[in-house]
């Protein structure tokens, strides 16, 4: 009996020793977590996207607590109307920037680029580009295989079936970025969406002179330089045989556009234009 009491008192005393130990040394070790990051949390949307840099909502809820400025951060799913609360709930100064949404840099539809060959690997542009260059003579295009539409978690892009390229929906994009990343011919980019989401920008990625190019797609741009001299804004750069128009310079006066031979510059969103009345 007296062993059995022993016994229970040495496990009990070991008990309360161990309790103490472990209480002693998670107050040593405790993380204070600040409550702000909680209430920031409830701020954002809750996407978990990894669009603005960080992984997660409530990694970037702690970086916005942590850090005194915050005018370079952005939560591309809420925009400013998110940053600006989180800021004013913080004390802190959050800058207003333009809406993003992305945009498909390639117009090389089945009838502009046809396919030369028939690819019957496993249906992803990741396993495709490291296979070889593509099905059709332009080494730079959409493969249209839909990584970006799979990447998507807003449901914002599907894959035309008749183009075999990729569409976006400008309400449902939150210029999160994730199709920006899957594509591995870099065709998608994240631009302003504009006022009353109009957009101009250059369709085309090919970095070929403009004969080679021209032969590979009917849509490519040919880096005949006519869009960049008749900008007025200086909006537009051609390198590697490849014009490319700045959104942050960009006026939307559409000279551009009518100017490009091959149809390579788009337009989006904007109302029909005037048919000029010609005398007898």
């Amino acid at each position: 009996m007296n062993t059995i009491l022993s016994t229970v008192i040495v496990l009990s005393s070991l008990g309360v020793l161990l309790a103490l130990i472990l209480y002693f040394v998670a107050q040593k070790f405790k993380v204070f977590e600040d409550p702000r990051i909680d209430e920031i949390l409830d701020i954002l949307p809750g996407a978990n996207c990894g669009g603005c840099g960080y992984a997660g909502c409530r990694a970037f809820a702690e970086v916005l607590v942590k850090n005194d400025d915050i005018s370079a951060l952005l939560c591309p799913v809420g925009g400013s109307s998110v940053m600006t609360k989180a800021a004013e709930r913080l004390g802190k100064t959050a800058t207003v920037k333009d809406p993003l949404v992305a945009v498909v840099r390639c117009a090389g539809s089945c009838g502009m680029r046809p396919r030369i060959n028939l690819f019957e690997g496993a249906k992803s542009c990741a396993v495709m580009a490291t296979t070889y260059s593509g099905d059709t003579g332009c080494s730079f295009g959409c493969l249209g295989q839909g990584d970006c539409a799979v990447s998507c978690g807003f449901d914002a892009i599907r894959i035309n079936t008749e183009t075999l390229l990729p569409e976006i929906d400008d309400e449902k994009c939150t210029a999160c970025g994730s199709c920006v990343k899957a594509c591995p011919k870099f065709i998608i980019e994240l631009r302003k969406k504009g006022p009353k989401n109009r957009r101009i920008y250059v369709s085309c990625v090919n970095k070929d002179k403009g004969g080679a190019a021209r032969k590979s797609c009917g849509a490519a741009c040919i880096g005949c330089t006519k869009c960049q001299k008749v900008c007025a804004f200086d909006a537009i750069t051609i390198a590697a045989n490849l014009a490319y128009i700045d959104h942050s310079k960009c006026r939307l006066c559409r000279k551009c556009v009518t100017e490009c031979p091959t149809n390579a510059i788009r337009e989006l969103n904007f109302p029909p234009r005037k048919q000029e009345i010609k005398n007898d």
